[in-house]
């Protein structure tokens, strides 16, 4: 078994039983544990009611118990064995209830009867349960106590910014959120698969463009961060990510960004169609999480969203289903080597010219077989296809697509004509 796959499940299983929300306790919480992987990770608080451009941050929300007794005195619903029992942002009660008022604060699936569905309030006022359809069917007339032990109240919005710098202030922008209780593949798969590459990118012996990494409350902690950073943003950032449902061992996808040709675009859809041909592609009308505010008018950043099976595309969504065996060792070490893979491309990709006219004269440097035999070609085929297109007008990722070459392929080739002084790059 993968050790980073094991790694990042285990991460998984140590934030999976956290209540989080937009706000609160439980994001302060996770980004605690997260700090641990990422000492240089920091912290930042944005008051309730302030003002992001067409937003404001909402209350603080906090909770502590919630149940429901039915009249026998049984407990049949319960905070503490599942997060998702209450509707998140529900205000707190504290009554007793007949059966019928109590339907109108219940939340089911009759389509998945052992599931139980995540439910939230977040811009409204409101309180309620969410529980399986089997338990609900199961709930006899008669007087119930509610109660939910819980604040709503002016406090603060947090999430969390690493900067890694490099050789260069141009930056590669990794966003992932931390907003949803326990769910395993919607919410703690982007921020283990994101922690794991932020330490392999803070180890790296070189790198070429600076990394920001930030994990927010999707939707609002997005605005939120566009809010306070959007000039540098629009001025640095090149290429991104929003990394999300990365963990399951279904599928990989692709959503793009709103232009659908941006360097995060192209690589993306290079890596993918090279590892696992059978991806998905989606269109920026299957949008759904922050790709919509990072890429909507006005903001246009270059990020696209790298899955495993899309959020809303598989049946355990948004439900207790979306557990730590859905998400896997395996699937969260296959979500870390793409998001590996298209940084490595991000940081090798550019534009590269010959510096001889004509073929170069391989034989004497040792790079082209003395024997000539029919088998020369092939053995060469890649090498001389690079160097025919190295003109000082395409980037190495365009020349991979040319000669149909995972671009990988061709470092160790580049590495080796520069050293020769055969290539050189182009500004």
């Amino acid at each position: 078994m993968n050790d980073i796959g094991l790694q990042m499940h285990e991460l998984c299983r140590r934030v999976f039983p956290i209540c989080r929300s937009l706000t609160g306790d439980g994001v302060r919480q996770t980004l605690d544990i997260l700090r641990e992987y990422l000492p240089g990770l920091q912290t930042f608080e944005v008051p309730s009611g302030e003002k992001c451009f067409d937003w404001e941050v909402p209350p603080e929300w906090n909770i502590r118990d919630a149940f429901i007794i039915a009249p026998s005195g049984e407990k049949v619903v319960d905070f503490q064995k599942s997060n998702l029992h209450v509707v998140g942002y529900s205000v707190p009660v504290n009554r007793k209830i007949n059966l019928d008022e109590l339907q109108n604060h219940l939340y089911s699936l009759p389509e998945q009867p052992d599931a139980i569905p995540y439910i939230t309030s977040y811009y409204k006022e409101r309180w309620g349960f969410c529980l399986t359809e089997n338990q609900r069917k199961n709930l006899a007339p008669g007087e119930y106590t509610v109660v939910i032990d819980s604040d709503l109240k002016p406090g603060n919005l947090t999430y969390g910014e690493l900067i890694l710098e490099g050789e260069s202030d141009r930056e590669i922008f990794l966003s992932t959120y931390i907003c949803h209780p326990s769910m395993a593949n919607n919410e703690l798969s982007g921020p283990a698969v994101t922690a794991f590459i932020a330490q392999w990118l803070k180890n790296s012996d070189r790198r070429k463009y600076t990394y920001r990494i930030v994990f927010i409350p999707e939707t609002i902690g997005s605005i939120v961060y566009l809010s306070k950073n959007l000039e540098r943003l629009k001025k640095k950032v090149f290429a991104g990510y929003i990394l999300t449902c990365i963990g399951d061992e279904r599928a990989y996808s692709y959503l793009p960004s709103r232009a659908e040709n941006s360097p995060s675009d192209k690589i993306a859809l290079h890596v993918l169609r090279n590892l696992h041909p059978d991806f998905v592609k989606y269109s920026f009308l299957d949008r759904g999480s922050d790709e919509r505010q990072y890429c909507s008018p006005n903001v246009d950043l270059p990020m696209a969203s790298l899955m495993r099976t899309k959020y809303g595309e598989y049946p355990e969504y948004h439900t207790s289903l979306d557990d730590l065996n859905l998400v896997t060792p395996a699937g969260l070490s296959g979500g870390f080597d793409v998001v590996q893979k298209c940084l490595e491309c991000l940081e090798n990709d550019e534009i590269l010219r010959s510096t001889v006219c004509g073929e170069p004269q391989l034989g004497k440097r040792g790079l082209y077989p003395t024997l000539g035999t029919k088998d020369t070609k092939a053995q060469v085929e890649n090498l001389m296809n690079l160097l025919a297109y190295c003109d000082g007008t395409m980037f190495l990722s365009e020349i991979a697509e040319k000669i149909n070459v995972p671009m990988w392929e061709l470092f160790s080739m580049v590495e080796t004509l520069k050293q020769e002084k055969l290539l050189v790059s182009v500004d």
